[in-house]
């Protein structure tokens, strides 16, 4: 793979080949200084999970970098198309690049398919060439390859493969996403793209022309408000995965879901122009959600599973939970393909 000088992110990567220590090492502190939010979800989870999810941020922040911050398109595809044969070398027992040699160890140990991790360089693809989404339906098209598979990446890293699970996932990650996308369309604009329906636009009497000469008025604020009640209903569609997971990851989920719903809360707390401002998630609301998982977590110490057991990681199985054997004398058997001495 050809060198990214332009990536911040490349900035103490470690020579191709070089040793798991020195991958893993790397991949920790590209997740502990490069994604503001870690240090606080990490501390939540079970310590056994870091390093697994070290290495997976850091396969999907460099495919997103390579997408978001390669300002040519062409050099942009080149560099996804390199890092897909990155990844493809890996699943074949060869990887090189220092990412992929921490990632094949928990792909290994934990028995992850190819299919989320290519299925996000899609969407890094199509970012390249799309800009205008005609519909919802585009829009949620979309979702399915840039939001839907980081989801699915962290049920397989907390030991969860069934269907059900992934559909509930599915809907809480596209709501974040979208959450994301309305509270950002003035940063998407400075990157000529625009994610709300075009469709909806033209039922409010607006262009996408319009939404680049940023013209709010009360037009917008009627197409926020649908999106906005659109998104909160697919938080609701996926709030029962936290209630069909285990104890120590439920507060985790529940706090990203209530992240995404104050980011929408702030949006209207904010009169709906993010054509001209973000709004943010205030200090205080921070720590009102922090204090709530970590008052959750304490609670969770007291009374690890609900009333159907669906939280106790010893009922997982029994409930289509992972098809992985989860017994501790016996580890997940591996159909990665993925062969080396490393852990």
């Amino acid at each position: 793979m050809q060198a990214t000088p332009e990536l911040e992110i490349a900035r103490n990567l470690p020579r191709a080949g070089c040793s798991i220590e020195e991958a893993r090492r790397y991949t920790r502190w590209l997740a502990t200084h490069h994604y503001e939010n870690f240090n606080v979800v990490s501390w939540l989870l079970p310590r056994r999970l870091h390093h697994h999810f070290y290495n997976v941020y850091a396969y999907c922040r460099w495919a997103d970098d390579l997408g978001d911050e390669v300002p040519d398109p062409q050099k942009a595809l080149k560099l996804i198309d390199a890092w897909d044969e990155e990844l493809q070398n890996m699943y074949r027992g060869n990887p090189s690049h220092p990412v992929f040699v921490a990632l094949a160890g928990t792909v290994r140990e934990l028995d992850i398919p190819i299919d989320p991790f290519r299925d996000l360089l899609i969407a890094f693809r199509h970012d390249q060439t799309v800009h205008r989404y005609e519909n919802w339906q585009a829009v949620l098209d979309y979702c399915r390859y840039s939001a839907n598979p980081v989801g699915r990446l962290v049920l397989y890293l907390t030991g969860y493969r069934d269907p059900a699970r992934q559909a509930l996932s599915d809907a809480t990650c596209t709501a974040l996403q979208l959450a994301n996308f309305w509270q950002d369309v003035d940063r998407d604009l400075e990157k000529g793209r625009i994610y709300i329906p075009l469709d909806l636009l033209r039922e409010n009497a607006l262009t996408a022309d319009d939404v680049v000469a940023r013209r709010f008025d009360e037009r917008f604020v009627k197409v926020m408000k649908e999106l906005i009640v659109r998104t909160r209903a697919l938080f609701s569609q996926g709030a029962p995965l936290a209630r069909q997971v285990s104890a120590e990851i439920r507060i985790d989920i529940e706090l990203f879901t209530k992240g995404g719903l104050a980011v929408l809360d702030g949006i209207e707390a904010a009169g709906y122009d993010t054509l001209h401002h973000r709004p943010a998630i205030g200090r205080a609301t921070q720590i009102r959600l922090l204090g709530g998982a970590i008052l959750e977590r304490c609670m969770s110490w007291l009374w690890p599973a609900d009333s159907n057991g669906a939280s106790s990681p010893q009922n997982r199985s029994s409930q289509n939970g992972p098809s992985q054997n989860t017994s501790q004398n016996s580890p997940p058997q591996n159909t990665t393909g993925i062969a080396g001495p490393h852990a």
